[in-house]
């Protein structure tokens, strides 16, 4: 299976893994629910805009030098009556990164969800794929608001329980180095639920470290850090970038990361307010506040 496309449905499972066949969906695209008649299509479509085509997609890149890891194309969700995101367009390339911002409520968390498989989008596209070299779809990591960890189990479990997931050996000598790195050495078989909410971010990125995807989505990863850990965050950001990985952070520290991050896209009550490089955005959201 060369590459992964969701259209309105769920082709994509947790971490990126494709589903051996699209789920039935109905008209509005979520699982299970009764068939209802096709919704209203996302604002920027209601206006009468132009049709999204391949060369209106918002690059996060000035000049593309390879084929992009992820692709999406006018995507969607609703809520109820709501669009918590709509009509969203990027791709992104390996070793590219995209800061996402905006302000509370823009849809950030919800794209994030949609780009990582965790939510069916309503409407749009999103496509996973190696730029035409084959095999399976490039893998996803997120870091999200909740850790997702298991509370009675140990840090060195949920790295033991990641391998097997990975179909890899399980060492334990590399997974104390990992664990160490993020500042959890000697806190390995201590139970998730004793840990602080700042262990719990470290464990998440020692996870994602482990794991190892292509595409790596983070949602305000900085948060509940103290400054030894937003150190750690800053190194493994530039680190995972260096290595060729696709990365989209959704942050409100923009001032802190502007720098570091290629390209921006601010988002305002779910549509695209701006795309442009990442040194931009803090102007951007300075003037709306004004």
């Amino acid at each position: 299976m060369p590459r992964c496309r969701v259209r309105a449905c769920a082709n994509l499972g947790r971490g990126g893994s494709p589903h051996r066949r699209c789920p039935p969906r109905s008209d509005d695209g979520d699982r299970g629910q009764p068939r209802r008649s096709r919704p209203d299509l996302p604002p920027g479509r209601r206006r009468g805009g132009p049709p999204v085509t391949e060369t209106a997609l918002a690059s996060p890149e000035a000049a593309p030098s390879a084929p992009p890891l992820l692709v999406a194309s006018g995507l969607s969700r609703r809520f109820g009556d709501r669009w918590a995101v709509a009509g969203v367009n990027l791709r992104l390339s390996a070793g590219r990164s995209l800061l996402l911002a905006g302000h509370n409520g823009a849809g950030k968390t919800t794209l994030l969800q949609l780009l990582a498989g965790l939510l069916r989008p309503t409407a749009g596209t999103l496509t996973l794929d190696r730029g035409g070299r084959g095999g399976p779809p490039p893998r996803v990591g997120l870091i999200g608001h909740r850790g997702g960890h298991w509370q009675d189990l140990g840090a060195d479990e949920h790295l033991r329980i990641d391998a097997h997931l990975l179909g890899r050996r399980f060492d334990r000598a590399e997974a104390r180095a990992l664990l160490a790195r993020v500042g959890l050495d000697g806190r390995d078989r201590e139970p998730v639920r004793q840990f602080s909410a700042g262990m719990s971010k470290r464990l998440s990125l020692a996870r994602l470290l482990y794991q190892d995807p292509e595409v790596v989505l983070l949602d305000e990863p900085y948060g509940k850090l103290d400054h030894d850990g937003t150190a750690l965050m800053d190194g493994v950001v530039d680190e995972l970038v260096a290595r060729g990985k696709a990365l989209v952070m959704a942050t409100h520290l923009v001032s802190h990361v502007a720098h570091r991050l290629h390209s921006g896209l601010v988002l305002d009550g779910g549509e695209m307010r701006w795309v442009g490089p990442a040194s931009g955005v803090p102007a951007i959201l300075a003037k709306e506040s004004e």
